[in-house]
């Protein structure tokens, strides 16, 4: 899908009937069906992305740890639970099946504060007619019907469609860098809580990047895995002639591969069902956008760190499974191991 090159705002305000939710904001707990909340008139709040570019995302973890959570647990989930204390958010959809393993305890902690908590679960399969029951049973949750969906999805894909051509300036212009390129996708999950100003902006970003002077990096990197706590790692890879062309989960939040359909659009969203689902994507973009090396970054404390093993088996191609746990810069152990595996990329490409 091409964007509009106009500006004139969607067809529809995605923030109409305001009166419809006494309290507009639902917080996520990762990309969900925020098709169904836009049509409510009410507006999702991805805790993730208020947690982590906050004044003081550190902050938020050690207050979770002094209520009580364990320092052994992911520390997103303390940095969520902490972030909707503070944001006073009233209702939160959390995601039961194909995120964080625990969110389920995360969710009752916070009902215990007195939050509405409402489940959405991805089928592990991706079924399709369980998936659209999980979807209907949002909308009724929220008192919209399909119409009034699928005029917010409509608008929605509009920005969507700005996004990816960010994405397209990344790796095939060389235009934007790997943090833009983070940032852009990862907004998708809900749109910045502002569609209309998230439009806007991306609009913005898009004049100045088609203007400037492409990259030079030698090395074309994927970022595999969740998006990063730490806060400096596309900058300390660029500072060493690397450039992230493909983040891979980001890239799913803005759904890459537009369809009509809801539901088969979020079937399409590889990240809540699997490594193998994801994988067949994973492949597809590196060939496509001739990727030299593999970045796999996981959490501390995360399942999802045992799918290195099928990566490392899957992918003919150089990896670096990096690993990190508390918000802040990149800690000198990840940076020397940074190093080493530029230096050995390097030493390939000189040796071709």
């Amino acid at each position: 899908m091409k964007p509009t090159t106009d500006n004139r705002q969607p067809a529809i305000n995605l923030q109409r009937d305001k009166q419809r939710q006494p309290d507009k904001r639902i917080g996520i707990t990762t990309t969900i069906p925020i098709e169904v909340i836009y049509a409510a008139g009410a507006v999702p709040v991805d805790l993730n992305n208020i947690f982590i570019t906050g004044s003081d995302p550190q902050a938020m973890v050690e207050q979770a740890e002094f209520e009580g959570y364990p320092r052994n647990i992911c520390a997103w989930i303390k940095g969520i639970y902490s972030t909707a204390l503070q944001q006073n958010i009233k209702k939160i959809v959390a995601v039961t099946q194909g995120d964080c393993s625990n969110t389920c305890a995360l969710m009752e902690t916070l009902a215990v504060k007195g939050l509405e908590v409402i489940p959405f679960a991805y089928p592990y399969d991706a079924d399709y007619d369980l998936l659209s029951l999980q979807i209907e049973k949002l909308m009724i949750r929220f008192g919209v019907g399909w119409n009034e969906v699928r005029e917010a999805k409509a608008c929605l894909d509009d920005i969507r469609a700005r996004v990816h051509r960010i994405d397209q300036l990344t790796w095939e212009n060389d235009r934007v860098g790997g943090f833009d390129n983070h940032y852009y996708q990862v907004s998708c999950s809900d749109m910045n809580a502002d569609p209309g100003a998230f439009r806007r902006q991306c609009d913005d970003f898009l004049k100045q990047a088609e203007a400037v002077q492409p990259h030079r990096e030698e090395l074309r990197l994927a970022y595999v895995g969740v998006p990063p706590i730490v806060s400096d790692i596309y900058q300390y890879l660029e500072g060493m002639g690397a450039r992230v062309v493909y983040n891979e989960v980001q890239r799913q939040f803005s759904f890459p591969r537009p369809v009509d359909d809801l539901v088969e659009q979020y079937r399409r969203f590889t990240y809540p069902y699997g490594i193998f689902r994801r994988l067949e994507d994973i492949k597809l973009e590196i060939a496509r956008r001739h990727v030299d090396a593999v970045i796999h970054y996981t959490q501390s404390f995360c399942f999802r760190q045992i799918e290195d093993l099928i990566l490392q088996q899957e992918l003919n191609i150089p990896i670096l499974a990096l690993e990190g746990e508390n918000p802040g810069p990149l800690d000198a152990r990840s940076r020397l191991r940074i190093d080493s595996f530029i230096e050995m990329l390097r030493g390939r490409e000189r040796h071709k």
